[in-house]
């Protein structure tokens, strides 16, 4: 549009001042039919009939007529609202509303809504500068998002450059970061938080309301500065997951190369063997244990070194480096990612049985029994040691599953703290310790034999049982009464170079379950 380009090229001046305003035009209204509003207003009941609106509703306004504005018509009709949208060619777009929502031009839409959402993209703020003299002391909601280009491009956030065409107005910032979607089915556990952000607190306080009648929970995220840190927020790809993802897919290649240097290279060069089939599914079914096993651990060696640093300190008072701060904020991703892991791995052993080499080698077997004129073949120790490596597993994954579900925020929230700090710190350490256990009994006598380091390389789970050990022995040392007495006393507030006398209470047990990090 031609006047699009001035606008963005002096953003600092607003509608009125813009160089190219003179040669704008308002919108005008066609004759005849268009002239009336397109829809009554009407309501929708809950048993999804049309109602008359109650002349009290509130009246929102909304220019624009895309997905989100439809989206966002939709569930402000079913909060109670009444609902005008402002449209350049109402005509069109009339059917893609709800009949309870009134469609007409956009002069019209904004004149009487004290609060009209600005559901446009940035580089049509400026064909709005023909209404400015009737949005002059309205609330306008800023609902748009730039994209990463434009985010990097602009210095000043697209709230900022719509508070800039029209100083006249309050400008809000708010539902950027919810969906199209989520408009329209409704806000859920996750995404119900609307952050909020504006100059002025009464306009914060009138859309906050508006926002908790459509069922969303208004957060306060300050004046309009911030802005630009609201914007960026939908431009984030799940961040509290972006290094734990990496730090699960740097195990996995790690193990998987490990693996198949020792099961498919090594009998290829040294036997002339081919076990290359072994790379899709076999491989796959090694490697994911040993990167569940060590990212469980990876869950709980960050709290040892949290205590470790504690007592060494002799105070609670003192922040923790940024990395420690960071591996303890990404506990629960990381304990997520080894569930994701330890449940793979279970799928993949279900199917390691249907695989045709299994079955080929299950006849070479039974065809080397015959041949070697065996009529019986069981081995004691190898079915008891069987047996309770699988038990072990199957109560690890068990355990693990409770650990995957008491994170779940609606399950989190249903429990007090020592309930959720039961099951996330003593049946992890649980799962951690039948983990253990469970690789032991796999491993067995193997660690002893040298036929199995190939390449000279000690087989896998010697590797995988580093970390975990460590955790378990860190454990246990701080259970002990020296130790667990002192970090007790550190946790409640205690100092080693404090002046200030302290004592625990007679009950050291009570003690113990009120100290907490």
């Amino acid at each position: 549009m031609a006047t699009e380009a001035p606008a963005e090229q002096h953003p600092a001046l607003s509608c009125g001042e813009s160089p190219n305003t003179n040669n704008s035009q308002p919108a005008t209204k066609m004759s005849g039919e268009m002239d009336k509003p397109l829809i009554s207003r009407r309501l929708v009941d809950s048993d999804g009939s049309l109602a008359e609106a109650s002349s009290e509703a509130p009246r929102v306004g909304i220019l624009g007529t895309g997905d989100f504005a439809r989206s966002l018509a939709t569930r402000l009709v079913g909060s109670g609202f009444n609902v005008v949208v402002g449209s350049r060619n109402p005509k069109r777009v009339v059917g893609l509303f709800p009949s309870a929502a009134q469609v007409t031009f956009q002069a019209e839409a904004v004149s009487s809504p004290e609060v009209i959402f600005v559901a446009v993209f940035r580089e049509h703020y400026s064909s709005l500068c023909g209404l400015s003299s009737q949005l002059s002391g309205k609330i306008l909601v800023d609902v748009s998002n730039p994209t990463e280009q434009e985010h990097l491009q602009h210095r000043e956030s697209n709230a900022e450059y719509l508070a800039s065409l029209f100083p006249t107005c309050t400008v809000v910032k708010a539902f950027n970061v919810i969906s199209a979607w989520t408009l329209q089915a409704g806000p859920r556990d996750g995404n119900r938080q609307v952050p909020i952000c504006s100059d002025q607190p009464e306009a914060k306080r009138v859309v906050s309301e508006l926002a908790h009648a459509m069922g969303f929970l208004p957060v306060d995220r300050g004046s309009l500065a911030s802005a630009r840190e609201v914007e960026a927020m939908p431009l984030h790809l799940l961040p509290s997951w972006k290094v734990p993802a990496i730090l699960a897919l740097g195990l996995f290649i790690f193990f998987y190369a490990y693996n198949f240097t020792r099961d498919v290279l090594q009998p290829y060069v040294r036997e002339d063997k081919n076990k290359f089939y072994k790379l899709p599914l076999s491989m796959v079914n090694t490697t994911l244990p040993c990167v569940a096993y060590v990212l469980l651990s990876l869950v709980y060696l960050p709290g040892m070194l949290a205590a470790a640093l504690q007592l060494w300190r002799g105070t609670k008072y003192r922040r923790f480096p940024d990395w420690l701060d960071h591996w303890l904020q990404h506990r629960k991703q990381i304990g997520l990612l080894s569930f994701f892991c330890a449940a793979l791995h279970a799928l993949y052993s279900v199917c390691l049985p249907v695989r045709i080499s299994y079955r080929y080698d299950l006849v070479n077997l039974a065809l080397q029994q015959v041949l070697s004129n065996k009529s019986h073949l069981w081995v004691e120790e190898n079915v008891w040691r069987m047996e309770i490596y699988l038990s072990l597993g199957v109560l690890a994954l068990g355990t693990l599953s409770l650990l995957a579900v008491t994170s779940l925020p609606s399950i989190a929230n249903s429990l007090n703290w020592r309930e959720f700090s039961f099951v996330q710190s003593t049946l992890g350490f649980v799962a951690l310790v039948l983990s253990t256990l469970h690789t032991l009994t796999y491993g067995w006598t193997r660690a002893f034999e040298e036929s199995r380091y190939k390449f000279y390389l000690p087989p896998t789970f010697t590797l995988t049982l580093l970390v975990p050990c460590v955790v378990i022995l860190a454990k246990a040392l701080l259970l002990l009464p020296c130790l667990s007495r002192r970090l007790s006393k550190i946790r409640r507030g205690w100092e080693k170079d404090s002046s200030v006398k302290f004592t625990l209470p007679m009950d050291h047990t009570l003690a113990q379950r009120t100290s907490h990090v």
